[in-house]
């Protein structure tokens, strides 16, 4: 047969009509939904510095679905190993950049120059203000 001869792909087929996949009865894992909204969460709860310890937390929380939807994506007929992925690594994110942050306040409330310095500063302004 010529390619002139040839239906066109498609052709005699209605528009959405899933002829040529088989049928989806593939589930996202709810494990790993959950990794990547908490994932999410805590990235932004990190990221205000004043919820750092909530978003230490949830962190946390996200790394262990993270964990649990890799797995779970696995088993046949379960998907969402990307997402998976993505809520680990937003997690991972939210965990170190959470320990930074806690370490960080800790060495400058540990430092006694720095923490003489800030007072001072508030003196000031509060000076300003009356």
């Amino acid at each position: 047969m010529t390619a002139a001869s040839e239906p066109a792909r498609g052709a005699g087929v209605p528009a959405g009509s899933r002829t040529h996949r088989g049928p989806t009865d593939a589930k996202t894992s709810a494990a790993a939904t959950f990794a990547l909204v908490f994932g999410v969460a805590g990235l932004f709860s990190v990221l205000t510095a004043i919820l750092a310890w909530l978003g230490l937390v949830l962190g946390i929380i996200g790394i262990i679905l993270g964990i649990v939807g890799l797995k779970m994506a696995r088993r046949p007929g379960v998907t969402g190993r990307g997402v998976s992925i993505g809520g680990l690594v937003l997690s991972i994110l939210a965990v170190l950049i959470g320990l930074g942050l806690a370490a960080g306040i800790s060495t400058f409330v540990n430092n006694e120059n720095a923490v003489n310095r800030l007072q001072t500063q508030v003196d000031k302004l509060r000076d300003k203000l009356d």
